[in-house]
């Protein structure tokens, strides 16, 4: 079901998207031969139903208020995403807010994620996300439609397990991590998020 608001004595529609996860995860996880970049990252966007609401806030983002640094819970389906707020490093808590862009495309280019609202068709802003990435927590980042879920470290049934065990700043390769370790290159802002396989 769409919102309807009233804008300037016209009715608009509210739709809001997100990037859906890819069926190996939301980014890759490398070993020390292989690095991969922004290009790697899915780009596939869908358009889906927004909260309902009766105006936006200063943002774009109608009925939903999260600033920097905030933690949320994008889920549903790629027809159908849904945000909420979540403490982070939460059970619920799957994305950190790391900007807020006037455009999903203004999002830095090695995002995780976003989720962005448009009304009658035109992009009215959006929440660039990161996974919420915890030192020592465990993420399942191939399951779900629009992204990884927050699992228990001994969880057997994950689809793609990952425990975190460090994250490297100033740091642009794999080889952060150390030989033979695995990670997630965040190439633009230079950092490595590294991870065990579980």
């Amino acid at each position: 079901m769409a919102a309807v608001i009233a804008v300037a004595g016209c009715s608009s529609t509210i739709d809001g998207r997100a990037l859906p996860a890819t069926e190996t995860g939301t980014v890759d996880a490398v070993d020390v031969t292989t690095t991969p970049d922004a290009g790697d990252r899915t780009t596939t966007t869908t358009t889906t139903t927004a909260p309902t609401t009766t105006e936006a806030d200063e943002d774009g983002i109608a009925g939903f208020d999260a600033e920097v640094g905030d933690c949320v819970q994008l889920g549903g389906t790629t027809t159908d995403a849904d945000i909420e707020e979540a403490s982070c490093g939460t059970a619920a808590s799957n994305y950190r807010v790391i900007s807020k862009a006037a455009r999903s495309s203004d999002c830095v280019s090695d995002a995780d994620n976003y989720y962005a609202e448009s009304r009658n068709g035109v992009e009215t802003g959006a929440l660039c996300l990161d996974i919420d990435w915890v030192i020592g927590g465990c993420m399942d980042v191939g399951s779900g439609s629009t992204g990884p879920d927050r699992i228990d470290c001994t969880e057997t049934t994950a689809v793609d397990g990952v425990k975190v065990v460090a994250i490297e700043e100033n740091a642009d390769d794999v080889n952060a991590c150390g030989a033979g370790s695995s990670g997630y290159v965040y190439t633009e802002r230079r950092f490595v998020v590294c991870v065990e396989e579980l």
